[in-house]
């Protein structure tokens, strides 16, 4: 397994921290979106304060380590993988306890094509561990608003994390499912599960608005967030969010193994 230096040296060596893919002039766009309350950014959170770009800015450089500097406004972008590492070890105590106490756990992501890598593994240990990984509402309908307008959704389960697919689109190993922000997808699940008279999650995994979507209803979540994304890292800020790990969610699949790796062997689940 890993040690954490040579998991730094991966981070750096893929580029999932860093200098990244993410660009600095996309990182600022999002950031005044978010700022006046766009919901494409929002992610589903509800912001307790006011946050102004420069806010934002201060946050971000000290959660995911961006650099501070407004006047730094384009270029790559930059990710700490001292924070990284350090958040992946929070992420896997977290998890090992959620493992003992054998409690359900619902994944779920918007980059299925990318993030698979490291949810899947989770899935699988969490399972074997005695957790109940939920899976809920499959195959129901949600109709997601895209640059192409409002289209027709449905949830799946792919090695037992929740994803969307748009309707009549293919779907396959490479790509199983559409990227998504919306929080629409864990609100249906969560409504499907509640219906049926439960269990309900106490514990979600996730990215974007499966993250925090479910931290903005009140249930305990945690996940990865690229540097593009301050509403993961407000919503950590606010107490509405456990754990986010700073980290590029947009690289191969195969680079988030080894993540996924070091979280088990440092919560026990590799066992």
């Amino acid at each position: 397994m890993l040690s954490a230096g040579a998991l730094r040296a991966h981070l750096l060596d893929v580029r999932l921290a860093g200098a990244v893919a993410t660009t600095r002039e996309k990182s600022l766009e999002r950031y005044r979106l978010f700022a006046a309350g766009d919901p494409r950014v929002l992610l589903g959170l509800v912001p307790e304060a006011e946050w102004t770009v420069p806010r934002l800015l201060g946050l971000m450089a000290g959660a995911c380590g961006v650099s501070a500097d407004p006047g730094r406004v384009a270029g790559p972008e930059t990710i700490d993988p001292e924070r990284t590492v350090a958040a992946l070890e929070a992420f896997a105590e977290r998890l090992g306890r959620a493992a003992r106490d054998r409690v359900p756990v619902l994944l779920g992501t918007g980059h299925p094509d990318r993030l698979l890598g490291f949810y899947a593994p989770l899935a699988r240990a969490l399972s074997a561990a005695g957790c109940p990984v939920l899976t809920p509402a499959q195959g129901r309908r949600v109709d997601i608003t895209t640059r192409f307008g409002v289209r027709p959704h449905r949830i799946r389960y792919v090695q037992g994390v929740a994803l969307i697919h748009e309707e009549g689109v293919r779907t396959g190993s490479a790509a199983p499912g559409a990227h998504s922000h919306s929080p629409l997808p864990v609100r249906a699940v969560l409504d499907a599960a509640a219906a049926a008279g439960g269990p309900l999650p106490e514990l979600v995994v996730g990215d974007h608005g499966w993250l925090c979507g479910a931290g903005q209803l009140g249930i305990e979540a945690m996940g990865p967030a690229d540097a593009d994304d301050p509403a993961a890292f407000v919503a950590q800020a606010e107490g509405r969010v456990r754990v986010v790990i700073p980290v590029d969610d947009g690289a191969p699949p195969d680079r988030y193994l080894p993540l996924a790796g070091y979280v088990l062997n440092r919560s026990h689940l590799s066992h």
